[in-house]
């Protein structure tokens, strides 16, 4: 626990990251907001409602800006500066960091979902997600196997240097086949089936079918899973103290 509150003071004293992966992604949801006059539609029953693209959207975005960018940099400039192997000596095993900063990843990424929904309702009356159990267990996987991912990039990285471009190559293209850029539902076929045997696509569709208030398809939680596995059994093999 003593552990955990430490690295959230460090956490919070990078106030700008912390600013860039919260601020930003709630931004950029009121500015499509405002300029896109289809942005918004009317349903039958007369409930005006955000088309939920855009807010799972973004916390596609936020979630992989932690996964792929905040995380790993902060993991191997603990490895260069020797964070990890000197705690390696001591009763409090260095795998108790990783599981600190996974924790407050998860709250961080928690927060910017959970501001995006409040936005998302306060400025354009947007209902938040219908099917929540649905939503939270999504949620919940899909951002594991993104810090899995980040995990395996923090062990590759061999400098913190490195970290933030090794990051960045992994995460834009995520982001495209995540529909970030490009709805999925316009990709063309052979590009789309990338897209649904990716982490990405497949966590940015079942957070949009919830949001929607549909149960996400089970082919889509099994591959987000099976990422889980496969890049969280990487991260155990590959990731070094020192």
């Amino acid at each position: 626990m003593k552990l955990l509150v430490m690295e959230t003071k460090l956490h919070l004293r990078d106030w700008p990251t912390l600013l860039f992966t919260i601020g930003l992604p709630a931004g950029l949801l009121l500015v499509l907001g405002m300029s896109i006059p289809d942005f918004t539609r009317q349903q039958d029953s007369g409930e005006r409602i955000v088309d939920a693209y855009f807010p799972s959207s973004m916390a596609l975005l936020a979630l992989l800006t932690l996964s792929c960018s905040v995380l790993p940099a902060v993991l191997a400039a603990y490895r260069q500066q020797g964070v990890l192997r000197r705690m390696s000596t001591t009763p409090v095993h260095p795998a108790r960091v990783l599981g600190a900063q996974l924790l407050i990843n998860l709250a961080v990424g928690t927060v910017s979902t959970g501001i995006l929904i409040l936005a998302a309702w306060l400025a354009f009356g947007s209902t938040p997600p219908r099917q929540w159990a649905w939503f939270i267990l999504v949620f919940l996987l899909g951002t594991a196997a993104l810090l899995a991912i980040g995990l395996v990039i923090a062990s590759l990285a061999p400098s913190a240097k490195s970290a933030p471009g090794i990051g960045s190559a992994v995460m834009f293209p995520l982001m495209f086949l995540g529909g970030v850029w490009v709805p999925r539902e316009v990709m063309p076929e052979p590009l789309r089936v990338i897209s649904d045997f990716s982490v990405a696509g497949p966590f940015a569709q079942a957070l949009k079918d919830t949001w929607m208030g549909q149960p996400p398809q089970l082919m889509h939680l099994v591959v987000v899973a099976a990422g889980l596995v496969l890049f969280g059994g990487l991260a155990v093999r590959t990731f070094r103290w020192e």
